[in-house]
C-alpha cells in the first residue's frame, strides 16, 4: 500500500498515458477516423480545414474532459465501495445470539 501511496506522491501514476495495443479494436477504430478524416480533408477548401480542425479539437477536449470526469466518478465509487466493505453493520444478521 505504502509504494502506490509513494508512487501517487512522487507522480509516477499516471493512467492516461497508456497506449492502445497493437492490432486491437480501439487501434482499428482510430485508423479508420484517421483515414477517414485526412480523405475528407483533402475534398476541403482551405476555410472547410479550418472549420474541420476546429471541430475536432473541440471533440478531442469534450473527450478529454468527460474521461477526466468519468476517471473522478469512478475512482469515487471505488472508495465508496471500499468505505461500505469496512462498516460491521451487518444488517440484521449478528455473529452472537
Amino acid at each position: 500500500m505504502r509504494k502506490i501511496l509513494e508512487d501517487l506522491y512522487f507522480g509516477n501514476i499516471v493512467p492516461y498515458e497508456k497506449r492502445i495495443a497493437a492490432g486491437s479494436e480501439l487501434r482499428h477504430l482510430v485508423k479508420r477516423a484517421a483515414d477517414c478524416e485526412a480523405r475528407l480533408a483533402e475534398q476541403l477548401n482551405d476555410g472547410e480545414k479550418q472549420t474541420l480542425d476546429t471541430l475536432i479539437s473541440t471533440q478531442h477536449k469534450i473527450d478529454s474532459t468527460m474521461a477526466r470526469e468519468y476517471f473522478i466518478l469512478g475512482f469515487r465509487l471505488g472508495v465508496r465501495l471500499m468505505t461500505e466493505c469496512m462498516d460491521e453493520d451487518d444488517g440484521e444478521l449478528t455473529d452472537r445470539g
